[in-house]
């Protein structure tokens, strides 16, 4: 008998793990859009896949915040599906040398572009409209509390109002939504 409960245990545990496993899926193949580095190219992208904008989530590769992101939050299925639906999402590293045209059609490095950005600290959630300009109120620095506050600055974008009032406002008022 208790051979028999020791292995149920077990196998409970393995389904367990199995089904958390499921939920978690690399953002660099289902959040983030594979890039050459053309933000013009990617604003026509995104215009034709009939986005609101561009998100760019500038990060560091030693930032642990930026790594939390990745693994608790970018890596859900259902923050992939609610941003992919809304938007193009690109990242930058802030230190990269890796060359890039800016939505002005200029050269500059990922480095040089994040300077201009002016991000000093990762990670940086910026928001872009189909002309290639910063969004009013749409840029999160630091990491979120959980996915939920992810998905809900999705929507305080996406829903435009980020027009009438700041993040923490909209966050007090769709709290239990």
């Amino acid at each position: 008998m208790r051979i028999q409960q020791t292995i149920a245990a077990l196998w409970l545990t393995v389904i367990a793990s199995t089904a958390v496993a499921a939920e978690w899926r690399d953002p660099n193949t289902y959040f983030f859009s594979p890039s050459f580095g053309d933000l013009t190219e990617e604003l026509q992208n995104a215009k034709d896949q009939g986005k609101q904008g561009i998100l760019i989530m500038f990060e560091l590769d030693e930032c642990p915040f930026c790594h939390r992101m990745r693994q608790a939050v970018l890596s859900r299925p259902d923050v992939q599906a609610y941003f992919r639906k809304h938007f193009l999402m690109l990242h930058i590293d802030i230190e990269g040398d890796v060359e890039l045209t800016d939505f002005q059609g200029n050269a500059t490095t990922m480095k040089a572009f994040s300077a201009k950005s002016r991000v000093r600290a990762t990670p940086v959630f910026q928001f872009y409209d189909l002309s290639g300009n910063p969004v009013k109120r749409g840029r999160y620095t630091g990491a979120t509390r959980d996915w939920q506050e992810f998905v809900l600055l999705g929507r305080y974008i996406a829903e435009g109002a980020n027009m009438q009032t700041a993040f923490t406002r909209y966050k007090r008022e769709h709290k239990n939504n």
